[in-house]
């Protein structure tokens, strides 16, 4: 390859790289804000101080957090919905990708045409409603796993995946002696690891951050994932809920009453650091799976597969 040294092509490049330093400014600063913010004092908040670094660097917000079981359950909560409902999703959606993939499946034109109406045209919520308490998975985590599995764009896009893998391939394998299910199984997954890794992001950020289902289909509170937690921290600034009176009253005064050591627990922290606090604790997971993810988005998957 040879580097292109006119002085046409270094302006371009000066161009290009400031463009790309811009994005990542624009793209990191709330990040950081929302971290600095989380981190830094009430009086500093109050003052609007903060920018992308903390001010009177303090972690009395990540303490209250963890002290009070509310964050931590719904954490725990969010993990398990995104990774096994990740699972589910995925499972499901090879399994009806794959032979949707297939020109010889009889009635093939049929089902492709009536799953892409489910694109456009629900059953409404109300009804979705009545169906999940009639099925029983009203205020079970079945509720956030089973409904909504699939998606259809996804499966689209898996569908058009499979296609374009050389047919040559699972022809060899049927005269080995394999059936279909040893061929998704051994040859057509491993060469899709890309694609199942890109959509299997999709799900699970879809899934980390749904709110919505839960606010709809869970009745008890310990069942709550963290998202709509979130919301009824920021939204409908339930901080009350947050506070850890118990443990704040040791430091008061005894004869205090429960509102005044609200008051004096919301002064410790303040609820601006206490809204962000739990914000950047929801980001950890995404940022930390991202990069080990986001290389498969560019790479690919037939290298080699063909060789010889």
């Amino acid at each position: 390859m040879v580097k292109d040294n006119t002085t046409g092509s270094k302006i371009l490049d000066i161009i290009i790289h400031i463009i790309l330093i811009f994005v990542v400014v624009i793209t990191l600063y709330p990040v950081l804000n929302i971290a600095a913010t989380s981190l830094s004092s009430s009086v500093a908040v109050e003052k609007n101080l903060v920018t992308f670094y903390p001010k009177e660097l303090t972690f009395k917000a990540y303490e209250l957090i963890f002290k009070n079981d509310i964050i931590p359950n719904s954490f725990r909560n969010s993990i398990f919905y995104t990774v096994v409902g990740t699972i589910i999703s995925l499972v499901m959606t090879i399994l009806l990708a794959y032979p949707l993939s297939k020109k010889d499946l009889p009635l093939r034109r049929f089902y492709t045409v009536f799953l892409v109406i489910t694109m456009y045209f629900s059953g409404g919520l109300i009804p979705s409603f009545l169906l999940i308490k009639r099925l029983g998975l009203y205020d079970s985590v079945w509720a956030l796993l089973l409904p909504g599995a699939i998606s259809t764009y996804n499966t689209m896009i898996m569908i058009s995946f499979f296609k374009s893998l050389p047919r040559e391939l699972e022809e060899s394998a049927y005269l080995d002696g394999a059936n279909d299910l040893i061929i998704l199984i051994k040859i057509i997954i491993p060469l899709s690891t890309a694609s199942i890794a890109t959509i299997g992001l999709f799900y699970a950020v879809g899934k980390w951050n749904d709110w919505f289902t839960g606010m709809i289909y869970l009745k008890s509170s310990r069942k709550y994932p963290l998202p709509l937690i979130l919301r009824e921290l920021i939204i409908e600034n339930k901080l009350e809920d947050m506070m850890d009176v118990g443990g704040v009253a040791s430091n008061l005064n005894a004869g205090k009453s429960m509102n005044v050591m609200k008051d004096d627990a919301q002064k410790m922290v303040n609820a601006d650091t206490l809204k962000y606090a739990t914000l950047f604790v929801s980001m950890i997971p995404m940022l930390i799976i991202y990069p080990f993810v986001q290389k498969y988005f560019v790479k690919g998957v037939m290298i080699g597969s063909l060789k010889g």
